[in-house]
């Protein structure tokens, strides 16, 4: 039997090319498994049914090998458990010398799956790379943003009027912090919030002077 395995990370993202390109193999609908997960886990729904499905002899398509994951480790770790283990065969659509099927003389199999191994870690290198990098420039881009002033997650809630008079008694011990919070309509944890940034306004405003 031969199964299609597609993946995207969200389904905000198209993976119509990929399941073009699998039915071009030639593969039947049913026969083809799309995830919309991330590819630093192979912990995906779709991809251990796949897994479960699979028996000795069959064939795995991928359009390329970040499809299968971006993980090093773990592509060339699930890549020899398919095929020496469990005798998969795999079939990287891009990359023609990914195809473990057999072909032709033993000595011509046994170099296939050499070239097919070096390239596998090579490419599977470069999928992990190239992840890192995504990562580390979210990073820098969140940074620079911050930087420049750029708030981040939930819109502060804005103080109603009256807030200050009902802090100051708190403050001042004159009301609890639970009553306080239920005249305000607010939580207790965005009641400390509030006391505490005006902690530390108040504690600026003193060394400036």
């Amino acid at each position: 039997m031969q199964y299609g395995y597609a993946r995207v990370s969200t389904r905000d993202q198209n993976v119509d090319r990929q399941l073009d390109a699998l039915r071009a193999f030639p593969l039947e609908e049913r026969r083809i498994y799309t995830d919309y997960f991330t590819g630093a886990s192979f912990e995906r729904p779709r991809y251990l049914s796949l897994m479960r499905k699979l028996a000795p002899g069959d064939v795995m398509v991928v359009t390329s090998i970040d499809r299968l994951g971006r993980n090093y480790d773990e592509i060339i770790q699930q890549w020899r458990r398919l095929t020496y283990e469990r005798h998969i065969d795999i079939v990287v659509l891009d990359m023609p010398l990914l195809d473990t099927r057999a072909r032709g003389a033993v000595e011509n199999d046994v170099t296939r799956k050499f070239i097919s191994d070096l390239l596998l870690q090579l490419l599977s290198y470069v999928a992990q790379v190239e992840r890192e990098n995504i990562r580390r420039r979210q990073a820098e881009g969140i940074a620079a943003a911050r930087a420049r002033g750029a708030r981040f997650g939930r819109p502060e809630k804005r103080r109603p009027d009256g807030a200050e008079a009902v802090l100051d008694e708190v403050r001042a011990g004159a009301t609890t912090k639970m009553a306080a919070a239920e005249r305000l309509g607010i939580s207790r944890a965005t009641l400390d919030k509030w006391l505490k940034q005006d902690l530390h306004v108040l504690a600026n405003c003193e060394e400036t002077v």
